[in-house]
């Protein structure tokens, strides 16, 4: 299952959901949905008794409910009760809820946002913008991101044209590429910096960022240049590539007189949360 963990509001409430690439679905927690449609203190009560309910009168949609590791406030994330979006709109039947035609309408958008991005990668690239300036990152390093998201697509374009596979080859030309350039893989990386679920890439400094997109634009360029089959060749790009952000960045160290490699993390060169127009460390946690 291809996810990818995301957060919106509704009515000032998080709701976290989850999209499955492989299906091209939504699951959303339910406890967050229960929350926002109850404005229950104790959502996760609320929803166990609905759950003895629903499993007594043999409901389909209690056998159909998974479980999905989501997000909490705490930086870590835990299995969480989840439900596509047709299992949500049961859901909203079996829960009195003044809210419950405003959320129905909240989803369909959702929706059809989602489908306007499948059809226009612009507009999520868009989204993408607004979210890192929510999370309080500067203009230069939100343009620097977007530019090594491009980057990083066209090499993944390279990589599956070379005929590699998405989940285990890329992430060790990914390897390949971090420790040519940084020393480090990226789990290495990721701990330098004590991070854990955390993106690594939301975690770089501007240098770090141009470094490794050079790494990865260089070795885009090669492969698109020699064609390179299967996986032996594929991986000697990857290292050709990040030698090349290597010697950059040897280079730029010799002028600073100090390592470009930096243990910082985006909390310490984003806004603090209380700076933000909006806060999003409401508790969810399960």
């Amino acid at each position: 299952m291809a996810e990818q963990n995301e957060i919106q509001l509704f009515d000032g409430k998080q709701v976290r959901y989850v999209w499955d690439e492989e299906q091209e679905k939504y699951f959303f927690s339910v406890v967050d949905v229960i929350r926002v449609l109850t404005d229950s203190t104790t959502p996760r009560r609320y929803w166990s008794d609905l759950k003895r309910k629903l499993a007594a009168e043999g409901s389909e949609m209690y056998e159909k409910i998974v479980q999905l590791k989501l997000p909490s406030s705490d930086g870590k994330s835990y299995l969480t009760d989840v439900a596509d979006t047709e299992q949500v709109f049961r859901l909203i039947q079996s829960v009195p809820s003044k809210k419950a035609e405003p959320f129905k309408l909240w989803l369909a958008a959702l929706g059809q946002e989602r489908m306007n991005q499948l059809q226009d990668p612009e507009l999520s690239i868009e989204q993408a913008i607004k979210d890192y300036r929510r999370l309080g990152y500067s203009e230069d390093w939100i343009n620097q991101r977007i530019k090594t998201i491009e980057i990083r697509k066209g090499l993944t374009d390279e990589w599956q044209r070379g005929g590699m596979k998405e989940d285990h080859d890329y992430a060790i030309l990914t390897d390949i590429i971090s420790r040519a350039w940084s020393g480090m893989t990226t789990r290495e990386y990721k701990k330098y910096k004590g991070l854990r679920k955390e993106n690594l890439r939301d975690n770089m400094t501007n240098v770090e960022l141009m470094l490794n997109g050079l790494a990865e634009a260089a070795a885009t360029e090669l492969s698109r240049r020699e064609n390179p089959k299967g996986f032996v060749q594929n991986a000697n790009i990857a290292q050709r590539g990040g030698d090349v952000a290597h010697v950059a960045r040897e280079r730029l160290e010799q002028e600073l007189g100090d390592t470009v490699i930096s243990d910082k993390r985006a909390l310490n060169f984003t806004k603090p949360k209380d700076e933000l127009p909006f806060n999003d460390a409401e508790e969810v946690k399960e």
